[in-house]
């Protein structure tokens, strides 16, 4: 069944201004809301404690709240995930005091509120261990970026093609982040391995558009690169509208059914599948084409060795 005519003509590289201009406003907003309002950096990056407990009737988030507040706990986050005897809790960095005395305080405020709670997932993060894992997935995000411009350019030998891969690859993550500092939603390691999972999602679009580029200069070199673009744009279009829309099903599911657990990943997915398939669409290319891509770009054409030079 196709969805899509395979020989589509929608003028993508005329509307690239247009196209600019909605990337540069996204853009500015989510620096803007990085800048001023920052992330809401979750314990795995602040340190603190996170606690899940399985109650044996409906809890109480409210009253588990106050009671953790009157036990001396300040800024406590209670919710309800998965069901309504499940809950999840969250603690600022401890101070001065060992994990097990946490433990120990923690348990006794669930055990008042429930006797035969229990505990099934108890981690305690330090100030320190959260400040080298933020370091690491900023070091891990620089190195994704840095290989991507490698690998297309060893792939297509065009430095314009590794433009514009890696300004997608740039524009998708920096929008994710935007929106979860607008939204103020938890920021995470899972959401630092979905950034990662939609720049190789978006980068995958990428190089089937690029390599259909490729192949169209390949057929007709003398063909204004800008035909070029929008032909191959057209022809992949099919693939990448119905690639996004079988994927965004699935995470949109998980978003929906997850639980507040799997709320900031999926959410980080579906943000970011939405806005890695417009970049490969409208972005990557008309990045490529103003950078000046031609066939001799991709094809460069070999100096023919004058009669009197030869040996």
């Amino acid at each position: 069944m196709e969805f899509f005519k395979s020989n589509s003509s929608v003028g993508f590289m005329r509307a690239r201004k247009i196209a600019y201009a909605i990337s540069a406003i996204m853009f500015v907003v989510s620096i803007g809301a990085l800048v001023f309002k920052g992330l809401n950096f979750g314990v795995d990056f602040t340190g603190g404690v996170t606690i899940e407990a399985k109650f044996t009737q409906q809890a109480q988030p409210e009253a588990l709240r106050r009671s953790f507040e009157v036990a001396g706990f300040e800024d406590v986050q209670v919710q309800n995930f998965g069901s309504s005897r499940d809950i999840a809790i969250r603690l600022p960095p401890p101070s001065g005091e060992t994990a097990d005395v946490i433990r120990a305080r923690v348990e006794a405020v669930l055990l008042a509120a429930d006797p035969k709670v229990v505990i099934s997932r108890a981690e305690i993060v330090g100030p320190q261990v959260g400040v080298e894992l933020r370091n690491s997935a900023i070091v891990a995000l620089i190195s994704t970026l840095i290989l991507i411009f490698i690998y297309v350019f060893l792939r297509f030998h065009a430095w314009q093609l590794s433009a514009g891969a890696i300004f997608a690859a740039i524009h998708d993550p920096i929008i994710v982040l935007g929106f979860f500092a607008l939204t103020g939603m938890v920021f995470d390691l899972s959401v630092v391995a979905a950034l990662l999972a939609v720049i190789g999602y978006s980068l995958n679009d990428t190089v089937v558009v690029f390599d259909r580029i490729r192949e169209r200069f390949e057929v007709n070199k003398r063909m204004e690169p800008f035909m070029v673009l929008d032909q191959s744009v057209n022809q992949t279009l099919s693939r990448t509208i119905m690639t996004s829309l079988t994927t965004l099903i699935v995470v949109v599911v998980l978003l929906l059914l997850g639980g507040p657990v799997l709320q900031s990943f999926s959410a980080a997915l579906v943000v970011g599948i939405l806005i890695g398939t417009y970049s490969s669409i409208y972005i990557a290319a008309a990045v490529a084409l103003d950078a000046g891509l031609t066939a001799e770009s991709l094809f460069p054409t070999r100096k023919k060795l004058a009669i009197d030079d030869m040996p």
